[in-house]
């Protein structure tokens, strides 16, 4: 099974969605970006992206790919939140507190972590 594949069958609430490899090292960036994302987005989205059902997606899935969703999308999510589209998990409210080089940073370590995982 490809890593970072979603069985949406039946899991149970709060279970990690995604199998996510974590790569040898992190830039600084994605170092940065990495505790953004343990103070503001682990919460929803799951240790190291891989989502939790019931609560939000995992971000190391193909369809954050760079080519799908690329990096202002993940700028706009925080900012002003984004209607649910692609999961049954409802609309994904704004992130306050955040900054344009904060979530910079954040896109990095999500990138860093999806090339680990094959998402190019």
């Amino acid at each position: 099974m490809w890593p970072a594949e979603v069985d949406m069958s039946s899991p149970s609430e709060n279970t990690a969605l995604a199998a996510v490899v974590l790569p040898d090292e992190l830039s600084d960036r994605a170092k940065m970006g990495k505790a953004t994302f343990e103070a503001k987005c682990i919460v929803c989205h799951g240790n190291d992206g891989a989502g939790q059902a019931g609560v939000a997606p995992p971000l190391i899935h193909k369809i954050y790919e760079p080519s799908h969703h690329g990096d202002e999308a993940f700028q706009r999510a925080v900012s002003i939140g984004v209607r649910g589209h692609h999961w049954p998990f409802g609309d994904m409210p704004p992130v306050p507190g955040l900054t344009r080089a904060d979530v910079e940073m954040l896109v990095a370590y999500i990138r860093e972590v999806q090339r680990a995982n094959g998402i190019n």
